[in-house]
Formats: C-alpha cells, structure tokens, sequence
C-alpha cells in the first residue's frame, strides 16, 4: 500500500459530513457454471455466490426492492435512522431483509437519542463490523443484483413497477472502497468535532463495513481507526488507560524485531552520546525510559573497543511502577552488569520508579563533577505534555544537571492540535504509512551480540550483518502496539491521552526556550544509519534525511520519527 500522500489528501479533504457517492454501475455476463448442487436449483448462481438465496421467483420483486433503496439513498438522515435503529448484518434471505429496510424507511422517524450506557468493549466489534461474505471469483450469471451503499432519504420515492427494466450489477473495486472508506472515516471525524453523534454513529458502522473490504495495511489502519472513532463515540476510552509496563515493553521488544525505528532511535543517539564521551574516562548515561534495556549493550560494546580502553559507565535508568511490585529495573540492570563484566567494562546501575518524570528531581541522581553526563530520551518527552508545565519543569531539572548531550528520539507528527478533526487528520495520514511500511518490512534479526561497530561507531545492531524474515507474531503484535497508539490519540482526552507528538520544529523550539543548542549529529552517524538500513528488506522504502543536524527517518516521502542533539547554550 504505496500511498500517494497527495491524493489523499484531497481525497480526505473533500469528505465533509456526507457519506461517499454510490458505486459505479457495469454490466456482467453470463456464466454458464453449474457451482450448486441440486438442493439448491431455483436459486440465482450470482447471488447465491455473495452468500444470498433469492429463488428465482421472486427475482422481479427483489430486483425492485433494490431500485427502491437506491432511489430513497439520497441523503443522511435516512441512513442514521437505520444504522441508529438497529444493526444490520448481511442476511442470507435478501427478500425478507429488503421488505425489513423498506419498513423501516418511513416519512417520520422519531428522534435518535445514543444511550451508550448499554455499550461496552465486548459489543464494539459487533456494532462496527458486521461479519464478511466470502465472494466465489469468476461467477456471474443472467440475473443482477445491486449493492446498496451511500446515505438514506428518509422520504420513500415511488418504487418503479416496470418489471422490464434493466436491472444493472454495481461492481465495487478495492480502490474505490479504499477512497470512499477514507472519506468515510473524515466525516465521521468532522461529525464527532460537530458533536453530531447520531451522524457519526451511522458513520463509524459504514466505515467498519467497508474496511473489512480492503486487505493489507488499508484494512489493518482502518480497523484501528473505526474502533477508535467508536469508542470515542461511546466514550469507551481503555480502562486503564494505560497499560501495565511489562505488556508495554513487550509490544515495544516485537515493534523493535518488525522494523527499523526503534534501531534507528537507538542508533543515532548512542553514536551521538558516544562522539560526546570521546577521551573521557568516567561517563554516565540517563536514560529518562529504560524500558528493556535494548540501547544499552550496543553502546557498551562501542566503549569496549574504544582505543585506550573503556570508561567506567554507571547507568540510571527511569521507569514506572510495575503494578506488580516487582522490581524490573534491577533485573534489567542485572542483565547489562552481566554483559558489562563480559565485555570487561566497568559498569554500575541505579533504577528510579516514577509515575512522572516531573516527579524527579537533580538531586536524586548523585551527579558527580568528575563524570560526563548525557541524558537520553526515547519517545518519552512527548507524554509530559498531557500535564500543564510538566515539560518545563524537565528540561528546567536537566538543564540543572548540566549534561554534556541531551538526545531526543520523537514522531515526527503533530498529534497534539486542539482540533479534534486536523489531529485525527494527521495521525490517518501518519499511522497509514507505518502500517505501510509493516507490510514492506522484511526486518532484521536485532540482536546485540557478534556485530561489529562500524568505523569506530555503534554496533549496528545486527548479528553478524544478516537478515531474517519478520515473523507473524512479530507483525502481528507490532500492529497491536501502532493500534494502542491510535486509540489513545484519537479516542482519549485530558491526561489520558499521552501520545502527543509534536514535530521537530516544535521542539526545536520548546528546546530552545529552555536554554538549549542544537548539536549537529554529524555524517559519519548519517552514513551508518543508511547502512543500518540497508540490512532491510524493503529497506529501499526507507529514507534518511538529514535536517539542520537532525536525522529523520521516513518511508518513502514522508517522515516519521527524528534524532535529535542538544546541550546548554
């Protein structure tokens, strides 16, 4: 799924509040196949195949039933009563179900009111995702049928009595469901920024109905967003909110195997902290998201191998309570102390437990004026702007600190606007190409052993420079971590929603205003991030780029997450 991110955008910006525009019409042949057996002779061989039984008997009435709901499918407001009314799954008996649609298309339909206090998370699959027909290729026959899509008219048209009329089959090709289904998700954004629930209600079904229709990375995005664009609807924001840390770090560990952002994060900023300790012979990291650890034994290998022998590297590492009492830092710490006297480094640990990071404070972290420090970020700046001054106050606490580099690893997106529909906007656009990029991605083997570090630099992170195939688990679990990511921009408010990215250009200046210089990173870090890359598959998706010092990271034309350096002007 190679977006045309151009058009797109104007296709999504042409969406407004209405539904998309029906189906072009085209004829289909005959197909003289005999697919059925003789139970079910009578039946019509195009619709039986779509997983209808219409006998042909009743042919003529159904085939005007149909030309019924196209000519009453004109606006909005019919199809918000339908879809408001009850839930319609594709039926089996296409008669009774038209009678059923037609009965319920009358000229004054009482006012929908959304009670979602019934709604909870087991019924959202069920409301926005109705079960799909499995369609037999290469069937057609003399009979016809129409799919009914686009918005109803509450006011019934007079229904056309010609049995002769020609009857036509609407054909439905992915790209076209692709742009209506695009469509359909905007107006659903821009109905819920109106506060038109009952619109958006009607909306979020059809958009369920029609991603079930695309494959590949389109329907995986899509799903993600129709859900997300339901529980805001039914304000079924997760509970918790936010996931316990050992669920979270084991999402992020699969996202790390799937593709190259995260060794690219990791990468760039350890090239960057290791140029910054170059001669010195006590060094000390903090790392503001420790997570597993998976930075760590790549830049401790590099100080390894660094001519004259290693420093001493002591290691703080930040994280938040575990839920379960358990102190996973220390086993963290464990793990790198055990690599660390393998590599013969001299190698101490110290694990901090917040539930903030402007909860901490200089004073905690014993800095010492004989040691270099560098203060490591990863993903982790953007969640303290959920709570007012909270981003001040840390980089107030680390310009106390005095560090000789502060590294910053964000999104390269604007998920933090105050409009619901230009944020919602934003994140398809974003989130649609990383999915992309998933389904490109052959991926590498990530582990931090037998690599070598490039040219005096970082180990790049791959064993021995080979590849391996990305696993379904891999994928799969990589999918359910972007899909978190997506409902927490879209479907949280307030404090619960943490996800909120900004560009490097609006760091740059929240940064800057804080008493900070840019640090250039540097070819040589350019260079071998494009070598990381290389190692791939897919990796001709990926691009580096490098912007006033920064790397960028994109697939294809657009970037998505950046590197950044910085110390104290």
């Amino acid at each position: 799924m190679k977006r045309n991110h151009t058009a797109v955008t104007a296709a999504t910006s042409a969406a407004g509040t209405s539904s998309a525009t029906a189906a072009d019409v085209t004829e289909k042949g005959k197909n003289n196949n005999n697919m059925w057996n003789e139970d079910d002779a009578g039946v019509d061989e195009l619709l039986a195949v779509l997983g209808y039984k219409v006998k042909s008997a009743d042919m003529v009435d159904v085939a005007q039933k149909i030309e019924h709901l196209e000519g009453v499918f004109g606006n909005d407001d019919g199809l918000s009563q339908i879809a408001s009314d009850s839930v319609h799954y594709n039926p089996s008996d296409l008669h009774s179900w038209l009678e059923s649609m037609i009965c319920e298309l009358n000229p004054s339909p009482e006012p929908v009111i959304i009670d979602d206090s019934f709604v909870n998370d087991s019924d959202l699959q069920a409301m926005i995702y109705p079960p799909p027909k499995k369609v037999k290729p290469n069937c057609s026959s003399s009979s016809s049928s129409s799919t009914v899509t686009g918005s109803a008219n509450p006011n019934p048209s007079i229904q056309n009595n010609n049995s002769n009329s020609n009857n036509q089959v609407v054909i439905v090709d992915s790209q076209e469901n692709g742009i209506r289904l695009v469509h359909t998700l905007m107006a659903c954004a821009e109905a819920i920024q109106q506060e038109n629930y009952q619109l958006a209600e009607s909306l979020v079904k059809q958009a369920g109905m029609l991603a079930v229709s695309q494959a590949g990375a389109m329907r995986k995005v899509a799903t993600c967003f129709a859900e997300a664009l339901a529980r805001k609807i039914y304000r079924l924001s997760p509970q918790p909110p936010h996931d316990p840390p050992a669920f979270s770090d084991l999402l992020q560990m699969h996202f790390y195997e799937t593709c190259p952002y995260l060794k690219f994060a990791h990468f760039t900023a350890n090239q960057a902290i290791l140029e910054a300790f170059a001669g010195k012979k006590k060094v000390h990291v903090i790392d503001f998201g420790m997570k597993q650890g998976m930075q760590w034994p790549a830049l401790m290998q590099a100080l390894a191998l660094r001519p004259g022998g290693p420093p001493t590297f002591r290691l703080t590492g930040i994280g938040p309570p575990s839920g379960d009492n358990t102190d996973y830092l220390q086993e963290v710490g464990w793990k790198l102390a055990q690599l660390a006297d393998t590599i013969h480094v001299e190698f101490k640990f110290r694990g901090f437990i917040a539930g903030s990071l402007a909860d901490l404070e200089p004073s905690m972290f014993d800095l010492r004026n004989d040691e270099v420090l560098a203060v490591n970020s990863v993903f982790e700046l953007h969640q303290l702007l959920a709570r007012p001054g909270a981003i001040d106050k840390v980089l107030s606490a680390v310009k106390q600190m005095s560090p000789e580099i502060l590294t910053v690893v964000e999104q390269e997106a604007n998920h933090n606007g105050t409009s619901f529909l230009e944020r919602f906007t934003e994140s398809l656009h974003y989130y649609s190409t990383l999915f992309d990029s998933l389904e490109s991605s052959g991926g590498g083997d990530g582990g931090v052993g037998g690599g070598a570090a490039v040219n005096g630099g970082v180990d790049v992170g791959v064993n021995g420079g080979g590849v391996s195939p990305v696993s379904s688990e891999d994928r799969f679990m990589s999918e359910v971590y972007l899909g978190k990511q997506i409902c927490n921009v879209v479907a949280c408010e307030g404090v619960d929603r943490v996800e909120r990215h900004e560009t490097l250009t609006q760091w740059k200046t929240r940064l800057d205003s804080a008493g900070f210089e840019a640090v250039h990173l540097g070819s040589n870090a350019f260079k071998q991030a494009s070598m990381l890359l290389a190692l791939f598959a897919g990796g001709d998706g990926y691009r580096v780029v490098e912007e006033d010092g920064c790397l960028m990271l994109g697939w294809h034309t657009r970037p998505l997450i950046t590197t950044s350096a910085w110390k104290i002007r």
